[in-house]
């Protein structure tokens, strides 16, 4: 029997949140016709995307009748898209006709906003993970998952990760080996290891023109194995060691001993994608052993470097999957929001996908 995919498209929203998840079924589909995929607008029109390219439309929301998946993309402009009721309306209704819903980046807001989400784990963009925690308190939001599944609603991460949690339910239908086949087709991950936290740290690190800090920052960038200990960083810079930490914090929200970490860590990270050993990495980027290496990448990313360097692996939680281990510091709700200190980021054990039927 076919299996009916619709996404729901809608101006302002995200030209890839929409691309991918049509590029991953109908892709599986042209191998086992198992899928047949249309999109849907609000009133049947095209609708602008946030790019300014224009899609067509095959449905409109009042004519679906039946869904086994319905596909919701996120909005360029939340804000935005949460003040109109028109899309929001649809995406309940359809919702309501649909076996599986499934979000992309910040589709969970309007999987929240109809009430899907209550009493759910879910995920979004890292940018925006702690915001459906103050808007809509009663979703318990897992910040680091690629994708989260709580029974028949998923949600994903930033953009790309709708191919992520595209290919987990074509794996749920068909397979994995299907799956397999579809990821090789798109040349990408099938399950990529670790959290979103591996794809957000540089961004969070803000560009400064400081005239002591900027020259450690492009000294630590040009060569990560080099000394870049507080002393000696605060010894080229000519100034304390307190001062240099207190300016670090000023200008960039992090520690000089931060900075160097994560950079250390970018570097490793490329050096396993292009085909380094664990040891070789560690030692080429500055980490030093493997064993410092491995407590990193279980810190910040929650999966070991071996992991990292891995393609094409399963996202079932069984068979060597990547299926996570949640602990209570793993989930943002509104009391860890009124105390930051219970938030100790994600638990070594956890991973890109949490999966609850």
């Amino acid at each position: 029997m076919t299996h009916s995919v619709v996404v729901f498209a809608f101006d302002g929203v995200r030209l890839m949140d929409v691309s991918a998840p049509l590029e991953v079924f109908t892709t599986a589909a042209r191998h086992t016709g198992a899928y047949a995929v249309r999109v849907c607008t609000p009133d049947g029109r095209d609708v602008t995307t946030s790019t300014g390219l224009r899609i067509g439309a095959d449905v409109a929301a009042a004519d679906v009748d039946r869904a086994d998946t319905l596909v919701v993309p996120g909005a360029a402009d939340v804000d935005a898209f949460l003040r109109t009721p028109g899309p929001l309306g649809r995406v309940a209704a359809l919702a309501g006709v649909s076996r599986r819903v499934a979000a992309v980046c910040t589709g969970a807001f309007a999987l929240a906003a109809a009430g899907l989400l209550a009493g759910r784990r879910a995920t979004t963009h890292w940018e925006y993970a702690a915001e459906p925690a103050r808007r809509f308190p009663e979703v318990a939001v897992t910040p680091d998952a690629i994708h989260v599944q709580d029974g028949p609603i998923l949600t994903s991460a930033g953009v790309t990760a709708g191919i992520d949690v595209c290919l987990a339910m074509v794996e749920q239908d068909l397979g994995p080996e299907e799956a397999r086949r579809v990821a090789r087709d798109l040349v990408v991950f099938l399950q990529r290891p670790g959290g979103q936290s591996q794809f957000s740290a540089a961004s969070r690190t803000p560009p400064t023109r400081d005239p002591v800090v900027r020259p450690l920052l492009d000294a630590v960038v040009a060569d990560p194995a080099a000394d870049h200990s507080l002393r000696a960083m605060a010894r080229r810079a000519g100034v304390s060691t307190r001062h240099l930490t207190r300016l670090f914090r000023d200008r960039t929200g992090t520690s000089p001993a931060g900075f160097v970490e994560g950079v250390r860590l970018e570097a490793a990270r490329i050096l396993l994608e292009n085909g380094a050993g664990v040891t070789g990495a560690a030692a080429r980027s500055g980490i030093g052993s493997d064993e410092s290496l491995r407590r990193a990448f279980a810190r910040h990313f929650g999966v070991t470097p071996s992991a990292y360097a891995a393609r094409f692996r399963t996202t079932a939680a069984a068979g060597g999957g990547y299926a996570s281990t949640l602990t209570s510091s793993s989930v943002i709700t509104p009391s860890t929001m009124r105390n930051e200190r219970n938030w100790k980021g994600p638990a070594p054990s956890l991973s890109a996908v949490e999966t609850r039927t």
